[in-house]
């Protein structure tokens, strides 16, 4: 059964109602599922089309991750082939497509890495976590490295330890407790500075900070750094130019590993293959995923540098191999579709093409959501973009919540699918753009038009128009 993009009302209420009464939803409440669903049946390009027949540019590219956009169908051409030819096998042994995805990712990273394949990015930043702690173990054998240094209002996934990682706090509570292996430290939101100072004349405290965790802690007890380049869901935080090689430098001063977090950041979005690029700095542990594959099947990889990789060499009876291993991981379907996925990507420029349109988008929101007295900054590097939303710019006083799913509401019953920052109560006034790398400039105009139109709703609600 399935449902066409020619509207069938009988057959999505019998969708609808079969979903209900059997599926559970990630993040929604359910109780506003019964009152009101979307139900997708199509996608091309940056759109997609509903069971009504709706038509939305989708400007998060689904969860951050159609990075080449929809209805590629050489890729369910690539996948049926290879399925026929050999559908699975685990990875303790080896196959092709996924020899050909490691020297790919090898290549994009300049040389010098090896690749372990996972599912999702949660298992590639939770792989990432076990080999820093392993390689500590192996490499400083009297020492007790185990501590991960992460930062405030971070997301790293949704795992036990990558939620531990991450600094949101709404999305932890329930989960809780922790264990005490992850500290965290000051986030780089320069336009919300957690100390209290003025980007720009602040000296970097906030990385400062960094290594006077490290010396509270004992340089003996940290395994690793682990940062995300740009923080995607506390509304798109781009750090100054000069904190991560400053990171990097800490790591390299007291032999912690660098471990990068470009789950979202990577594969274009940002207007460089990774993330990290921009800032000329080296991961020693790098997650990967969304991007990857565009989403087309869930593949993801933790790459790790060859000296991280060395540590895991010797003889059988040392027992060094990594002590993790995943079903699905290097699942020869999906990592045949996602060595054409970053072919396409390479063949159409789509990092560049990112840098372009994401500059375009800048521009024009800054040219037209400025006279909005509620914009209180446009943010963000390619087509990885926040806007924060303030009651003005004087204060900076966060815009309340309701008005912000406002403007959310607003863009969706005008085609135009937007997202808000996770970042709990201080931090999500944020609206947050991350369509795909192929959106095209009148889609650009569109979406710029659709969030002016938003913004200009909201300030009369505000005035009680």
């Amino acid at each position: 059964m399935s449902l066409t993009n020619q509207p069938d009302p009988e057959e999505r209420k019998r969708v609808v109602a079969q979903d209900l009464a059997n599926v559970m939803h990630p993040i929604v409440q359910h109780r506003a599922l019964e009152k009101s669903q979307m139900v997708v049946t199509g996608a091309q390009g940056s759109t997609i089309v509903d069971a009504d027949g709706t038509t939305y540019l989708d400007a998060m590219a689904g969860l951050w991750c159609v990075n080449i956009g929809y209805g590629r169908t050489e890729l369910a051409e690539i996948a049926a082939e290879q399925m026929q030819q050999m559908s699975y096998y685990p990875h303790t042994a080896m196959n092709l497509p996924a020899a050909r995805l490691g020297e790919q990712i090898g290549a994009l990273m300049g040389g010098g890495y090896h690749t372990y394949f996972v599912n999702s990015g949660t298992e590639a930043n939770e792989a990432g976590f076990k080999v820093a702690r392993q390689y500590a173990k192996q490499e400083f054998p009297k020492d007790f490295r185990f501590k991960s240094i992460s930062r405030q209002y971070a997301y790293h996934g949704t795992s036990l330890a990558t939620l531990a990682a991450g600094g949101m706090g709404e999305r932890k509570t329930k989960f809780e407790p922790y264990d005490g292996s992850f500290i965290h430290v000051p986030a780089p939101t320069c336009y919300r500075c957690p100390l209290g100072l003025e980007s720009g004349s602040c000296g970097m405290a906030c990385a400062k900070l960094i290594e006077t965790t490290i010396l509270a802690e004992g340089p003996q007890t940290i395994a690793e750094i682990v940062v995300e380049p740009i923080m995607s869901a506390v509304g798109v935080a781009v750090p100054p130019d000069e904190y991560l090689p400053y990171v990097e430098s800490l790591c390299r001063k007291y032999d912690v590993l660098l471990h990068v977090d470009e789950v979202i950041n990577g594969f274009g979005r940002t207007g460089k293959m990774f993330a990290h690029q921009h800032y000329g700095i080296s991961p020693d542990i790098m997650a990967i995923a969304k991007g990857i594959v565009s989403a087309y099947l869930p593949i993801a990889a933790t790459v790790v540098k060859d000296r991280v990789f060395e540590s895991f060499l010797g003889e059988v009876a040392e027992a060094r191999q990594v002590m993790q291993v995943n079903t699905y991981g290097g699942h020869p379907v999906a990592a045949a579709v996602a060595v054409r996925n970053i072919e396409i990507m390479l063949e159409e420029r789509l990092p560049e093409r990112a840098a372009t349109m994401g500059a375009y988008l800048m521009d024009g929101f800054k040219d037209r959501l400025f006279r909005h007295g509620i914009t209180g900054d446009v943010r963000g590097k390619g087509l990885l973009i926040g806007i924060e939303l303030v009651t003005d710019r004087e204060s900076k006083v966060q815009l309340d919540g309701a008005l912000v799913q406002g403007v959310v509401d607003f863009c969706k019953a005008n085609g135009v699918i937007v997202g808000r920052s996770g970042g709990g109560v201080r931090h999500s006034n944020t609206i947050v753009l991350s369509p795909p790398l192929v959106i095209t400039r009148s889609e650009c105009d569109t979406l710029i038009e659709v969030l002016d139109k938003a913004l200009e709703a909201t300030v009369a609600k505000m005035k009680g128009g």
